[in-house]
């Protein structure tokens, strides 16, 4: 299938899958035409790619499960290292979160003592 077949039957674009591709995700081989032809198996590594990006997992989370990508990622039990990975990208997102929250609270707070200040000189 080419590129644009496979996009829309994984519900990305061909731009992801040129990324997905140049990262070693996904393979293909040229045509005589230089297009780009997928294997219908890479319907099912791509929607797991999609899931694991979805999940919070980065391109290089992702390297890790390379192994388990052709098949059903949400039904296997996962492995020690991919449990780990999860956990290690969990952390990270807690910590950006927890960031943006400080940040959030800042503003608001800001916010409150200018909009007190006028509501107070209008008055």
């Amino acid at each position: 299938m080419r590129i644009g077949e496979l996009a829309q039957a994984t519900g990305t674009t061909a731009r992801a899958l040129r990324h997905y591709e140049n990262e070693g995700l996904i393979t293909s081989r040229r045509a005589p035409n230089g297009y780009r032809i997928y294997d219908e198996d890479v319907v099912v590594r791509v929607r797991n790619i999609r899931h694991l990006l979805a999940a919070g997992l980065t391109l290089a989370d992702v390297h890790a499960f390379l192994p388990c990508l052709d098949g059903d990622v949400v039904a296997v039990p996962p492995s020690d290292r991919g449990i780990q990975i999860a956990l290690d990208r969990l952390a990270v997102l807690d910590e950006r979160i927890a960031v943006q929250i400080e940040a959030r609270d800042r503003l608001a707070a800001t916010l409150r003592r200018v909009t007190e200040g006028k509501i107070r000189s209008v008055a």
